[in-house]
């Protein structure tokens, strides 16, 4: 809601249910500390940078406590610093929260950045084409970019995605 104030937009959901704001505004504040932007509460979207509105996102489906997150390409649209800051944001508050994840990307790099399990489709059919376990431990960082079993599992899952594409005739289950 690009008229209401960044607390407003986190507090949508709430309002929506019912919850009193008296109980919503302490949940707000801890959404908003939760993903770092306490301190732009009374901000429009528009005086945010893009990674700062997707956490603004981030921290209005959280404000509801859930225990299961489905994402979209929530960071496509964001350069790859910022994607990166956010991929680590999110593994963090996954730990924290205790939350399970289903996270829709094209990116093979986050993907395993973020991942215990890839689930890789295929088209025309629409279907499953492979599952690739990410044995890793979940609380992941920056050494682990650079690691010869991110390598190892980014060309797995790059040949995975490689025969996926294929015409299904030729592709190999």
């Amino acid at each position: 809601m690009p008229w209401a104030r960044v607390e407003a937009n986190v507090r949508l959901p709430l309002d929506l249910a019912g919850v009193p704001k008296h109980t919503s505004t302490p949940r707000v504040a801890e959404a908003l500390a939760r993903v770092g932007l306490d301190t732009f509460a009374r901000h429009y979207p528009r005086q945010l940078s893009g990674g700062m509105r997707m956490r603004v996102s981030i921290a209005r489906a959280l404000v509801t406590e859930p225990t299961l997150l489905l994402m979209d390409e929530p960071f496509g649209a964001l350069d790859e610093f910022t994607r990166n800051r956010l991929d680590a944001e999110l593994v963090q508050l996954s730990s924290e929260r205790g939350l399970t994840t289903i996270f829709v990307t094209h990116s093979i790099y986050e993907a395993v950045f973020l991942s215990t399990r890839v689930v890789v489709l295929a088209a025309r059919p629409g279907r499953v084409f492979a599952s690739l376990t990410i044995d890793e431990p979940p609380q992941r960082d920056d050494s682990f970019r650079t690691s010869r079993r991110f390598g190892d599992y980014c060309r797995e899952l790059s040949a995975s995605l490689s025969d996926a594409s294929l015409p299904a005739a030729e592709a190999r289950p």
